[in-house]
This record gives C-alpha cells, sequence and structure tokens, in this order.
C-alpha cells in the first residue's frame, strides 16, 4: 500500500524542506527547467528505489517535470524521512512506498509494490530493486510484466552486484552505474560521506571526536572521506585495508596504517565502510576497549557482525536514540550504533544537498540517455557517458560562479599529435 498522508502539518513540513535542499541543488534546476520545455521523459514508468530524502525528492520532481511516472521505495528500511515521503504524496502525487523504521518484510514488499506499475526504467541505491526483478523473473514473464529497458545505480555496493551479475551471464538488462561517475564518486563519496558520516556519529552519541583513536576501515573513495573529516576534528585516525595500494595511500595521506587486530585494541570509535561483510566480529569484539562504539557507513547491516555480539551479550539496553549498549559477559560494554545500518542516514540526514546535485543530475542525465538509447545498448554495466559527467561539472562550476579557461586550438592540435614533445 502506497504511503497515506495522514497529518498534513507532516507534509507542509517537508514541502519547506525540499525547498530548502532544491535551494542548493542549481545544476539539478536547471535540468529541471530544460525537463519542463522538453518532456524527454513523457510516458515513461519509472521504479526509483533510493533513500527518501529532501535531495531524492528534488530529484523526483525533475524527473517529473520531465514527464516521467513514479513510483519511490526506500532502498534502506531506516533512512526514510517521513516528512518527505508525505511531501511527495501530497505536493507532488508521487507514489512512495516507505516508512522510517519498516520491518524486512515490508521493505520487501514495498519494493514490489513499487515495481508494480512496470517500468521502463529501474533506478537503484544498492541494487535491491534490480535483484528482485531478477529474482522473481519467472513471476514477472507470467504476469505479462516485461523486462526494463535499462537502469541505473548509485552506490558502489550496488555496482559491485550488477558486476557480478554481468560475470555470470544473468544480467538481464543494461544499467548505468552512475557511482562510477567522477561527478559522483569523487565528491558525494569523498565529501558527502565524509561529513554526512561524523554528522550521523555525532548526533547519536554527543560524543567530542577530538583526541579520538578513529578507526576506519576500509580507504576506498568514502573511507578517504571520512578520515578526513575525523582529522579536522581532532581524531587521531587509524586505518585498516586489505587492498596494498590504498594501504599505501593512507599511509602518505599521514594517516597510520596497522591490521584490524592491532586497531581494535586502542580504538574508541570505529566505523566501516568497505562494502563486505563481517568486517568486525567476535575475535574483534573480545579485544576491545570498554565503552568502543561501533558504527556503519557501508551500504548494508552487514558489515558489523551484529548476530555475534548478541551471542556475546548477557545484556542489552537501548541508552538513546540509536544507540544501542551490548553489556558482554564479562562486564564490557560495546555501542553499536543505528543497528548497524547506514549512520549518515539513519540518525542524520544523508549527504548535503550540494553534493548530492551532481549525483542526481547524473542519475536524471542517465535515464534521458537509456530512453534515446536502449535499442543500442546490450546486457551490461556501463559507466556514465564522458559526455554527460563533463556536463555536470560544467553546470556546478556556473553554479558556483567559477570560470575556468579553455585550451587553445594550438594547445588541442598539440595534445592530439602523436608528435607531441618534438
Amino acid at each position: 500500500m502506497a504511503y497515506e498522508v495522514k497529518d498534513i502539518n507532516l507534509a507542509k513540513k517537508g514541502i519547506l524542506r525540499i525547498e530548502w535542499a532544491k535551494n542548493n541543488m542549481q545544476v539539478m534546476n536547471l535540468i529541471g527547467e530544460r525537463f519542463t520545455k522538453e518532456k524527454p521523459l513523457k510516458g515513461i514508468k519509472i521504479s526509483a528505489c533510493l533513500h527518501v530524502t529532501t535531495e531524492t525528492a528534488v530529484l523526483m520532481e525533475v524527473l517529473k517535470k520531465g514527464g516521467a511516472e513514479i513510483a519511490l521505495c526506500a532502498s534502506n528500511p531506516l533512512s526514510t524521512q517521513d516528512d518527505v515521503a508525505a511531501s511527495l504524496v501530497k505536493h507532488l502525487g508521487i507514489s512512495v512506498f516507505a516508512i522510517k523504521g519498516e520491518d524486512r518484510k515490508t521493505y520487501y514488499r514495498h519494493i514490489k509494490s513499487c515495481l508494480s506499475i512496470k517500468p521502463q526504467i529501474t533506478m537503484d541505491d544498492g541494487a535491491d530493486l534490480v535483484s528482485t526483478i531478477h529474482q522473481n523473473i519467472g513471476i514477472a514473464k507470467h504476469q505479462n510484466f516485461g523486462l526494463p529497458w535499462g537502469g541505473t545505480e548509485e552506490t558502489t555496493t550496488g555496482v559491485i552486484r550488477l558486476r557480478a551479475l554481468e560475470r555470470e551471464g544473468k544480467l538481464k538488462y543494461p544499467i548505468i552505474a552512475v557511482n562510477d561517475a567522477q561527478t559522483k564518486h569523487l565528491f558525494d563519496n569523498r565529501y558527502g560521506t565524509g561529513q554526512s558520516t561524523l554528522d550521523g556519529i555525532i548526533r547519536a552519541t554527543n560524543r567530542l571526536i577530538a583526541g579520538t583513536n578513529f578507526v576506519i576501515c576500509g580507504y576506498g573513495w568514502c573511507g578517504k572521506g571520512v578520515a578526513m573529516r575525523a582529522k579536522g576534528m581532532g581524531a587521531k585516525v587509524i586505518i585498516c585495508e586489505t587492498n596494498p595500494l590504498r594501504a599505501l595511500e593512507a599511509s602518505l595521506d599521514g594517516y597510520v596504517v596497522m591490521p584490524l587486530k592491532e586497531a581494535v585494541k586502542i580504538g574508541d570509535i570505529f566505523v566501516t565502510v568497505t562494502g563486505n561483510i563481517n568486517v568486525l566480529r567476535k575475535e574483534h569484539f573480545i579485544l576491545m576497549k570498554d565503552g568502543a562504539i561501533l558504527a556503519n557507513a557501508g551500504h548494508f547491516n552487514v558489515e558489523i557482525d551484529i548476530p555475534s555480539l548478541e551471542k556475546m551479550s548477557r545484556e542489552k539496553r537501548r541508552m538513546r536514540d540509536f544507540v544501542e549498549e551490548f553489556i558482554l559477559k564479562n562486564g564490557k560494554k560495546i555501542y553499536l550504533l543505528g543497528e548497524g545500518r547506514l549512520i549518515n542516514l539513519v540518525s542524520a540526514e544523508g549527504h548535503p544537498a550540494q553534493v548530492m546535485d551532481m549525483s542526481f543530475a547524473n542519475q536524471a542525465l542517465s535515464v534521458e540517455y537509456i530512453v534515446r538509447n536502449y535499442r543500442k545498448l546490450e546486457k551490461k554495466v556501463y559507466p556514465v557517458p564522458s559526455e554527460i559527467d563533463t556536463r555536470v561539472a560544467s553546470f556546478k562550476l556556473k553554479s558556483l560562479g567559477i570560470a575556468i579557461d579553455r585550451l587553445t586550438l594550438e594547445q588541442k592540435k598539440y595534445l592530439s599529435s602523436w608528435e607531441a614533445g618534438t
């Protein structure tokens, strides 16, 4: 069942927050103006599985301006902002299947409801939408569902899942990996995740970051962003990695690098951001200091081995919103934030609008690209076309009032010649 607006004041609150986000998303506003005139998505049905935030609402509005019919569900049980969901239904007439705190059964029921419009395009954040379609292909054919023309994927985790499908020859329709656009991962993953993860930890705990031993598991673009912000707030940052190149990079960036089994002995706050399973597990919990705080900034709540933590504990208490205290059998206390889910969306508001402006611009323009080119696309995971990436960067610079130089004809000729340098 779609979201029902029972609290009009909630919807009013949401519309004001959406307006605030929109004021900081100038690239999306430019795209929205063009979409309003050209209607490139007229008659197109889009099923979107995304975090239901104010920034997502701006994306939904732009897609609707382009002529699309949209159904939206949450990509995480705890990431929905209920006032935004209410506003999307009440003020934009978009079907929303999401409520903050929904259980697993409801979460997947909502995904299937979102797909009931029989979309030509899917938009994913974690590949749960695509995964559901692939797991129910037989049912879909029986119901004359038909496969989508194409889709987009927002996250590193989702792209990993989709590339695995492609390698196994099981991917049933083309996907554009929005996550891999430079105007996405260089900014959203680094600056967005960095700021919003610290924001989520601070809102949940009200703890001082300065002076803490701040352990980050994973030094990809998201890990780099978290490390940058933690260091800026005075933390002593420790990086744990399995990739030699990333570990070397972290060391040269000025961070302490060590094995996790050593870091757990001295860490005060731990953040997992790897996309992998059971990064922090029983062998680590045993060695942790009394009062250690655990948070996850990866997409799924599998990076911290919560079942093992529960088995090791004699008591569990909810200390405050989004903070659970696990008292181990030896009396030691470990604190888990946000049920091990995305802390930046569970206890904070996710990425700032200015950075989501670029990520969602890639989403909107990639959807338009699929509509125009789906007949030529194979069942593969594609990068965002370079011209879209460049256009988004140019729009962003324009919105910031920043001008840059251009190559002269002589310089272009020089760089394109094999005789360059002679």
